[in-house]
């Protein structure tokens, strides 16, 4: 029996702070972006759904969200003990919905409103904690997504995404673009051109912006070379001009001091690379958030 005042306590908070929770509690959990207060510990899928007004409740399914990003189905006569650890947020879904995405190039049909991060990385087939998550945005910059963030389907336009790898290591390892990197560099505003020399094929993108303050210049061309049977072949290494120093202690960069002509230019070579390249999902976005992300630990 439920006494007069009852003290709910907060599932969610809880499991932020590291709270235990035990049977003799009456419980608040969060459905969607709301909060319910609860009697019973558990619960079945279809008090969920009523719980939240959502009828018919057959034409809905409800989810945990747990906390690794990922969710779990629980069916209308399944069962849930919101005094086990990580059960303290839910979310519904129509079952009847379809939503549009594209991942690594892949065009997805997904049959509900949100999807996270994790969720498109497992779609994509690539380890949650070897890859990043990019959304891209066209006509500014593209945003790094977690495993556990929830991206809403239901905004106008086809959501796009990639993956790429998140690591590159530092060492001292010594035709036309395809239609899809042209349209990345061109929707994403790159200034950028094709050069060729003795047989070889780069990719130039002028006047780069790097993190502010941090290198004794704030713009730099980037070439990428482009190895033959490029996309399917990696590109590997990428060369700055002009040389870039870091503004703490004047020195070059780890892995960044031998020179590459090219074009009666010497550039800078950033020795950076990485084995992990995907044949038809890889592309010169790929190579980009590489050499975003060697400019930013670097600095």
């Amino acid at each position: 029996m439920t006494s007069q005042n009852p003290e709910y306590f907060d599932l969610e908070t809880a499991a932020r702070c590291g709270q235990p929770v035990t049977v003799d509690r009456y419980f608040k959990i969060r459905i969607d972006d709301r909060s319910y207060n609860v009697d019973d510990p558990k619960l079945t899928g279809s008090l969920l759904l009523r719980l939240s007004g959502k009828r018919p409740i057959d034409e809905y399914l409800v989810f945990l969200k747990l906390a690794n990003g990922g969710f779990e189905e629980i069916r209308l006569d399944e069962t849930v003990d919101l005094t086990q650890p990580g059960v303290e947020r839910f979310m519904t879904f129509e079952s009847s919905a379809s939503y549009r995405l594209v991942i690594d190039g892949e065009r997805i049909e997904w049959g509900a409103q949100l999807i996270t991060g994790l969720k498109l990385k497992q779609i994509a087939g690539v380890d949650p904690d070897k890859y990043a998550l990019w959304r891209e945005v066209r006509g500014s910059e593209d945003i790094e997504l977690a495993n556990e963030d929830i991206i809403d389907l239901s905004e106008p336009g086809l959501e796009r995404f990639f993956t790429v790898i998140a690591q590159t290591t530092a060492g001292d390892a010594g035709p036309a673009l395809p239609q899809g990197d042209q349209r990345y560099l061109s929707e994403q505003g790159y200034r950028y051109e094709l050069a060729y020399e003795a047989g070889q094929t780069a990719i130039i993108l002028r006047a780069v912006d790097l993190p502010k303050g941090r290198y004794d210049v704030e713009l730099a061309d980037i070439l990428i070379m482009l190895p033959p049977g490029y996309p399917d072949a990696p590109p590997d290494m990428f060369y700055c001009l002009p040389w870039l120093r870091l503004v703490a202690h004047g020195a070059y960069p780890n892995c960044a001091d031998v020179p590459l002509s090219f074009q009666g230019q010497t550039w800078q070579r950033w020795s950076r690379h990485n084995n992990e390249w995907r044949p038809g999902k890889d592309g010169i976005w790929t190579m980009l958030k590489r050499v975003e992300h060697a400019l930013a630990e670097a600095a």
